[in-house]
């Protein structure tokens, strides 16, 4: 399989610029700018030939760079963060042989080639992760109270129908559930309640 390395100066305002090179270096293309929108990414990714393992290396400037990892990983492309001191170094090697010390997207592209077993696949998100972990944390959490809710709509049910259509079965709202929770389910209970405390209660 064919590897290629898409390098992408990465952008916290302007557009991103990418430039993608094959595994010796000659560019298939240079200077496409792209902002992190699906539309522009999907039409960045058409441009990469079909078949061929992506490697795609970039800069961690501030937190533009995780978004563009997330979308390229689902894709199935390797992300290379460039770390600090590499990116330092390079630069100034590059102020060097050019007019800039900035490490542009043709510049990205190459890196393979002056790192051949330097540059290490990056293995998270960064400060995204704590962000995901609370994700995840909440989906278990509304799952949970989701099976408990369905529970007892399952029990309010056998209760009688008469309470189920008097709740609305609707047992997300805290009145149901602090109702029942107050033992009222039992209709001998609710009657001693009355009319005006159950009025005021609700």
């Amino acid at each position: 399989m064919d590897q290629m390395t898409l390098g992408i100066d990465v952008a916290c305002r302007a557009a991103h610029q990418a430039s993608l090179a094959d595994e010796r270096g000659r560019f298939a293309w240079t200077g496409r700018r792209f902002r992190t929108t699906a539309a522009d990414l999907e039409r960045l990714w058409a441009q990469v030939p079909a078949g061929v393992a992506l490697t795609v290396v970039m800069e961690p400037t501030r937190n533009a760079w995780v978004p563009l990892a997330a979308w390229f990983r689902r894709r199935g492309a390797v992300v290379i963060l460039v770390p600090p001191e590499q990116s330092a170094d390079l630069r100034d090697y590059y102020s060097k042989h050019a007019k800039s010390d900035h490490l542009d997207s043709r510049m990205l592209a190459r890196l393979p080639l002056l790192h051949p077993e330097g540059l290490r696949p990056s293995p998270g998100l960064g400060p995204a992760d704590g962000l995901r972990r609370a994700t995840k944390l909440r989906a278990s959490l509304v799952k949970r109270r989701s099976t408990v809710l369905a529970r007892l709509d399952a029990y309010l049910e056998l209760l009688g129908p008469a309470w189920h259509a008097a709740l609305g079965g609707d047992l997300a709202l805290n009145t149901p559930l602090r109702f029942l929770a107050a033992g009222y389910a039992d209709p001998h209970a609710l009657r001693r309640f009355g009319k005006t405390r159950l009025t005021r209660f609700i």
